[in-house]
């Protein structure tokens, strides 16, 4: 085995190179995550000189561990890899063992994978990370939709997934805290973590370089202790266990178990207590009152001539989706989406209707009818004087989120 958890006297000096090189590699990654701001002279410097990047050579933050930034990052951090590894392997070149250096190596990779994979894993129980498919989505054609928005919209679909997916990831990260469930914890990082690389790279979500390395992590936690699998497996007799190496003493394993404890209720909580209150204020708004829903728009009126519902009236009204509060989407006849302000007075006679990116403008429109089927303003637009009728779209309509569940299909429902 190339790594093992028992305690080697003389290690090869293959095994040494590439130990280094796996230790340089992972720390490194580990190391400018936090650090990267320190290093982007010379990441920006990189991007212009040697491989002549036209991407945006700034941190910002976007929401893409794929950017440009980031990949320069990679390659500064394999190149302090293989560089570490020469000068390390000339300095040290009489050691002839890590055994400990490795020991404490695995106990960073368990502690990096055990807070990622519970931190992730919360999103998802907690529902954060993946949303249901909003109203617009549900009206938006599969061929429209970027292949990051059609995994979402799979993810986010069913809750009881999502969870489901999340508790999976939180009890890999639980089993890592162990020493004696490491190795489970690491081979169910590399299911997961494997999965979820290859879904990154097959729709295109920006989260690549983490997930692969959080899948290289748990394949170097696993592969430590496969000389002890691989006994367990084959052979009978316990007693042919290899031995762990361990460089603490016996006497302070209590006071090491009650501190991962005490760190896994932190952690927990901690994280627990971040994502509800994300989720708090993200959902702040998020309610369905009176006007929630799709109204599709049946008499369009502007400047006194009435749009007939053609896909060549470019600026006619289709529908409006109304689904947080003060807000709207706009869907014209040629399928374009503009956001608008929707706000509606506390007397619900008046209505402020203005782009998002524009100045507010105050009662531009006033109700003629208003119930829960039909809603009729009227008022100015942009110069434009505007009559909108509108109809309430059947939410029922939509089979994705009508379908339900069933124990007997006597023919696959696939449409």
């Amino acid at each position: 085995m190339l790594f093992t958890q028992e305690h080697v006297p003389q290690w090869s000096l293959g095994r040494r190179i590439t130990f280094r090189f796996i230790f340089l590699f992972l720390v490194g990654f580990i190391f400018l995550m936090p650090t990267r701001f320190l290093f982007s002279p010379l990441l920006v410097w990189m991007g212009e000189n040697i491989f002549e990047s036209t991407g945006r050579l700034s941190l910002e933050s976007t929401g893409s561990g794929d950017d440009t930034m980031s990949w320069l990052s990679v390659v500064l951090q394999l190149f302090m890899a293989v560089v570490g590894t020469l000068i390390w392997s000339v300095v040290d070149r009489k050691r002839v063992s890590y055994n400990k250096l490795f020991y404490w190596f695995r106990i960073i990779l368990r502690i990096f994978l055990a807070f990622f994979m519970m931190v992730y894993g919360f999103a998802k129980v907690f529902l954060v990370q993946f949303n249901e498919p909003s109203l617009l989505e549900l009206m938006q054609p599969l061929g429209d939709m970027s292949p990051m928005g059609l995994a979402w919209t799979y993810m986010g679909f069913n809750p009881w997934f999502q969870v489901f997916t999340g508790i999976l990831e939180v009890l890999a990260g639980i089993l890592l805290v162990s020493r004696r469930t490491q190795s489970l914890g690491a081979l169910m990082v590399i299911g997961i973590m494997t999965h979820v690389a290859v879904m990154n790279l097959s729709f295109d979500i920006p989260v690549k370089i983490f997930s692969i390395h959080l899948a290289i992590m748990g394949l170097v936690l696993f592969l430590s202790d496969g000389k002890r699998i691989l006994f367990a497996f084959f052979s009978r007799s316990k007693n042919l266990l290899p031995e762990d190496y361990r460089p603490i003493k016996p006497e302070y394993d209590r006071a090491i178990r009650i501190i991962k404890i005490v760190s896994l209720i932190i952690i927990v909580l901690g994280v627990s207590v971040l994502r509800g209150a994300i989720y708090l204020e993200q959902s702040k708004d998020n309610f369905k009152d009176e006007f929630y829903g799709i109204w599709e728009v049946e008499t369009f009126i502007k400047n006194g001539d009435t749009i007939p519902p053609l896909t060549t009236a470019s600026q006619r009204w289709r529908y409006i989706v109304m689904e947080t509060k003060d807000r709207s989407n706009v869907k014209y006849m040629n399928d374009s989406i503009a956001a608008y302000h929707f706000k509606v007075d506390s007397l619900r006679t008046n209505i402020s209707i203005y782009k998002r990116n524009d100045d507010e403008v105050i009662d531009n429109f006033k109700f003629i009818k208003k119930d829960s089927l039909q809603l009729h303003f009227k008022g100015i637009l942009e110069s434009d004087s505007l009559e909108i009728h509108l109809k309430a779209k059947d939410l029922k309509d939509f089979t994705l989120t009508n379908r339900g569940f069933h124990w007997v299909n006597e023919s696959p429902f696939n449409k």
